[in-house]
């Protein structure tokens, strides 16, 4: 019973991680449009690449005993296609050192991955050890990235306005992040739970954040200032986007 109320669960956390993937996509549209990155930033993408393949070894039979997390492992395995997408176009689009930046920092995390999959594989030998070593670096991912939520929370408190806080995206990341740390508990591991409920926690921070804000008269903005925020928090909703989507 409980396991077959955990592939629901899976299930409809995959759905909604999987239209959170798609939140960049207008960004892209807009570099593609342009031909041009601006000073748009790579990095929250590529880090978001480096936590969807983590959690998608995680959720591999290698690291999880069989396909107990078959949902965690095909919702990576989505936002690896989605991250490679928009970093492809943005190499594309990018100028020669920016280019050479993201290159690097590419064949970075997947050298480190490469070193994840190998320890992970050949130094330990049964699936509660693999799940402690990759989990672990799993946390400190999500972790050390659950700050970015709070860049849009920073710029409502400072501006006194909702307007770059949308109120749909802090509802359905708070959703994935609860229904993540939901088939976390159902399957008592503590490796998808832990990061979630804290990604429960800054979404509970953004909607109050945004109730209270909602009510306030928004002041008026200066372009300059509105760019600003909109970069700034388009960075936020990369980061966001992997903090609900890979536990």
């Amino acid at each position: 019973m409980v396991t077959s109320i955990r592939v629901v669960v899976g299930i409809i956390a995959s759905v909604v991680c999987v239209l959170l993937y798609t939140v960049p996509v207008l960004t892209f549209k807009r570099v593609i449009k342009e031909a041009s990155v601006g000073e748009f930033s790579c990095l929250p993408y590529i880090l978001a690449l480096f936590s969807a393949l983590t959690w998608g070894w995680y959720g591999f039979p290698v690291v999880s005993n069989g396909w107990e997390n078959l949902s965690l492992f095909g919702t990576c395995s989505v936002g690896v296609f989605f991250e490679l997408s928009f970093i492809i176009i943005y190499i594309w689009y990018a100028p020669r050192e920016k280019k050479k930046f993201v290159v690097l920092m590419v064949s970075l995390i997947m050298a480190i991955l490469c070193v994840i999959v190998s320890f992970s594989t050949f130094t330990f030998h049964t699936h509660q050890m693999r799940k402690l070593f990759v989990g672990s670096i799993g946390i400190v991912t999500s972790m050390s990235m659950y700050s970015a939520p709070l860049v849009a929370v920073k710029q409502v408190m400072k501006t006194k306005s909702v307007e770059f806080m949308p109120f749909y995206l802090s509802l359905f990341s708070l959703l994935t992040s609860l229904m993540w740390t939901l088939y976390g508990i159902l399957g008592r591991d503590p490796y998808i739970t832990a990061p979630n409920s804290v990604g429960c926690l800054t979404g509970i921070l953004q909607l109050v954040v945004y109730c209270i804000y909602s009510r306030c008269k928004d002041p008026p903005k200066t372009h300059d200032d509105i760019e600003k925020v909109i970069s700034e928090l388009e960075v936020a909703a990369s980061l966001e986007d992997t903090n609900g989507c890979k536990p």
